[in-house]
This record gives C-alpha cells, sequence and structure tokens, in this order.
C-alpha cells in the first residue's frame, strides 16, 4: 500500500539515533572501564580532578563528562572549569564497583570482548559462525574464565548481581506453596538459590554446577546465613543426571545451545521432576510476536556471536520444546525488563 504522508511527517533522527548508538555505549563502557562511578562514589569531584584521577588528557576531558551528564549518568553544577560531577542516583547504586548492587561486571565484559566481536557481524550472518575468540583459534571465554579462580569469581558475582533483581521478583511472584524442594541447575554462585530459599522459608534448595564454582557458591550460602537450607551439589548438566526436585530452575542456560541440547536439557528436566513438578527457565524470553522485546533479540544475535549454535527464544519456541519432552502445559511470568520466567508444568 503507497503512502501517502506528506515527507515532513517523517524524520531520521531514529535512524540515525540506532544506527550511531555505539557513540553512547562506548562512552558508558569506556566510564565503567576506568571506574568513574567508584571513584566519584567517594564524593563529587571537578572536571580537572576526574582528569587527574583517571589520568585523562584535557581535550575530550569535558565533552565526555558532560555526554555522560546528558546521557543521564552523571550529575553536573557549574560549567566546564567551573563544573563539579556526581554520579546519578542509578549509576551510584549499580556501577560502583565496591557496592553489592554492582552490575558493572557484564559491561566490563562487553568493552573488553564483545565490543570487538560485534564488528564482525555481519561475518557471523553469512556464515553462522562464532565471531568470539574461538574464530581465531583461541579458546571460548569460559574455558579461560574457569582455569582463572579470581577471574572465575569476578564473573559469577557480576552475573548474580545482575540477576538479582529477577531472581528477588520471581522468588515472590512464583507460587512455591505446593512445593518443598528446589534445585538451579546451572546455579553459579547460588544467588538463585539463595534467594528463593531466604524468600520461602519453608523450601530446601540445591545449586548444582561445576565443581570450580563451589567455592564462590558456598561464600554465598553463607553469606545468607542459609546453608542449613541451600545444598551445593557438583556436576555436569550435560553428562550428569540432575537431581531431583519439585522446582527446577535454569537461568540463562538454554540460550547458550542449539535446539538439541535445549531440547536434551528439558527432557533431562523432566525427567527429575515429579508429576505437577515444573521447570522454570529465566531468560530474555522473545515476545510471540517477535516485535517487542528488543533485547532479547539482540542477546540472540550475540548468542550468534558467542556460540556455536546459541540463540534466545520466545514463550512459543519454549511451549514446543517442551511439550515434546512430556510436559502438560507451559506459560511466561514476566519479571523486571526485558526478562521473565517461561515455566513448564509437568
Amino acid at each position: 500500500m503507497e503512502n501517502t504522508k506528506p515527507q515532513s511527517d517523517f524524520s531520521p533522527a531514529k535512524i540515525l539515533d540506532v544506527g550511531m548508538s555505539f557513540f553512547a555505549s562506548k562512552t558508558l563502557l569506556a566510564a565503567v572501564s576506568m571506574e568513574l562511578f567508584t571513584v566519584l562514589a567517594e564524593g563529587e569531584l571537578s572536571g580537572s580532578e576526574i582528569g587527574a584521577r583517571l589520568g585523562l588528557h584535557p581535550r575530550g576531558l569535558y565533552d565526555f563528562l558532560d555526554a555522560l551528564v546528558a546521557l543521564g549518568f552523571l550529575s553536573r553544577e557549574g560549567i566546564k572549569e567551573t563544573s563539579r560531577y556526581r554520579n546519578s542516583p542509578d549509576a551510584d547504586l549499580f556501577l560502583d564497583k565496591k557496592k553489592g548492587t554492582y552490575v558493572g561486571g557484564m559491561l566490563e565484559m562487553c568493552n573488553h570482548r564483545l565490543y570487538r566481536f560485534w564488528a564482525d557481524l555481519e561475518e557471523g550472518l553469512k556464515t553462522g559462525k562464532p565471531q568470539n575468540e574461538v574464530k581465531t583459534g583461541g579458546r571460548a571465554v569460559f574455558e579461560i574464565l574457569y582455569e582463572d579462580p579470581s577471574k572465575m569469581r569476578e564473573f559469577v558475582m557480576a552475573m548474580g548481581a545482575i540477576q538479582m533483581g529477577n531472581f528477588i521478583v520471581f522468588s515472590k511472584l512464583f507460587d512455591f506453596s505446593r512445593y518443598k524442594t528446589h534445585c538451579d541447575v546451572g546455579g553459579s554462585g547460588a544467588h538463585l538459590s539463595a534467594q528463593i530459599a531466604a524468600t520461602n522459608p519453608h523450601m530446601k534448595c540445591t545449586s548444582f554446577d561445576l565443581p570450580m564454582v563451589t567455592p564462590v557458591a558456598k561464600e554465598i550460602v553463607e553469606r545468607f546465613g542459609l546453608a542449613d537450607r541451600v545444598e551445593i551439589a557438583e556436576g555436569d548438566f550435560f553428562s550428569d543426571p540432575l537431581p531431583s526436585a519439585d522446582v527446577i530452575t535454569m537461568g540463562n542456560i538454554l540460550h547458550d545451545w542449539g535446539k538439541a541440547d535445549k531440547q536434551m536439557l528439558i527432557k533431562k528436566a523432566y525427567d527429575a521432576l515429579p508429576e505437577g513438578g515444573s521447570l522454570v527457565v529465566i531468560e530474555s524470553i522473545i515476545d510471540d510476536d517477535r516485535r517487542h522485546n528488543i533485547f532479547g533479540l539482540l542477546m540472540s544475535l550475540n548468542m550468534l556471536i558467542e556460540t556455536a549454535e546459541g540463540y534466545d527464544f520466545s514463550g512459543a519456541d519454549f511451549k514446543e520444546l517442551a511439550m515434546a519432552a512430556g510436559f502438560k502445559e507451559t506459560f511466561v511470568m514476566p519479571l523486571m525488563g526485558p526478562s521473565s520466567a517461561a515455566i513448564a508444568v509437568k
């Protein structure tokens, strides 16, 4: 159908905004990488003081800082040489590395790794192959992380922090009243198990993951004071049976794998659940019409960059896989932002 609106009713603003959004992205990532928000959490500073602390050249200093003001990450009084800068409330809560609410670990990984890999998106779209370290004969990022205890701990803590809001919401919204036991498959630092146990005192929880994450998981559980109700179980969800439980969760696990592996993991969960038990998959579930959850669609492209076969999926996609495994019903529970819990009942 021919568009009859006059040209004056159209604007290229959104096209330019999206096409050049990497300007803003890299500005924020650079600020996180240089720990600007952690520095300013100690108190407001002048532009020149920030420049001295971070080792910045005067030429781009105020453009950099004022861009962060315009983006809403910093607040400012005065201008240029008379300016005083401080964190915005959101940046102070989530981007101060010394706070437990820090989510910058994911942004650090975006800056150090993903930003440059996304430059090869076209190649990934044409070949269907990963564009990360594996492309040049290197090892996958998880192999590198898991061989270095300090890097592994930082990554696990960062991933737990970035999902904590969703874990809290899920632990309160989901009806655990008819269940007694829970197992988080690929539980990493046991953040989800700890949150479920803390919010639902009658639940006995298990966090199931590879042996190398056990020390971090135990640390988290002990910090919550829940060592008596959250067990840390070691195993490989590919090669080992899943622990039996009334509720099995998988947080950001399925999107790492192709359809056959997704199906296999869902069937393993089905086998480990009793009649009436539930499998809960917490991810950036794409809307069934594939028009609205931009983050979920872009995260699926990131799985193209990072994995051999992984992809994010819609509630309808999940239903197809779950029904094939034997589940009798599925539904989607919205959580925070672009994240949801896709739930299958046996």
